[in-house]
């Protein structure tokens, strides 16, 4: 049910490269999405929620690379469910990501992509959260486990 999921999990880590070069696997991503850059430097959040999702076969966003585009994809849920897709809100833009758990601290823990730069677990505050989504077709699963979290909460996603 959340093959996405599985997808998004087999890359917790990689990370963006600095500077002029580029990480092969996110600009393989970028191609096979069509995309008209070829460069990790652009946020690439919603570039990786979009190659997950298509690679688990559903569809994906016109603006699959706009973060807040993700809020007119699929189904509008009213609270977060393992698997679901997380828009924030951020000073200049916004971050999607997948909805993983919650911490000791009733955080959101969520997959994504350029998060510090890299594929990783991170907790997120609700209250900048701007929307839950899933693929049309599927359902949510109840209670989000509970991941252990000292790190502070995520700022900055770009």
């Amino acid at each position: 049910m959340t093959k996405w999921i599985d997808e998004a999990r087999k890359h917790i880590g990689l990370k963006e490269i600095v500077g002029k070069d580029t990480n092969l696997t996110i600009k393989s991503w970028l191609s096979n999405l069509k995309s008209w850059w070829s460069e990790d430097e652009t946020p690439w959040c919603g570039t990786f929620a979009a190659h997950c999702l298509k690679t688990a076969g559903y569809p994906i966003p016109k603006h699959w690379y706009r973060a807040l585009d993700w809020l007119n994809w699929g189904v509008e849920i009213t609270s977060p469910c393992y698997g679901c897709i997380v828009v924030f809100s951020r000073k200049g833009g916004g971050h999607v990501g997948f909805v993983v758990g919650r911490d000791e601290n009733y955080r959101l823990m969520v997959l994504g992509g350029n998060q510090g730069n890299a594929v990783s677990i991170a907790p997120f505050e609700t209250s900048r959260v701007a929307g839950y989504r899933m693929p049309v077709g599927t359902l949510g699963r109840g209670v989000l486990p509970t991941l252990h979290s000292k790190s502070a909460s995520s700022t900055n996603e770009a």
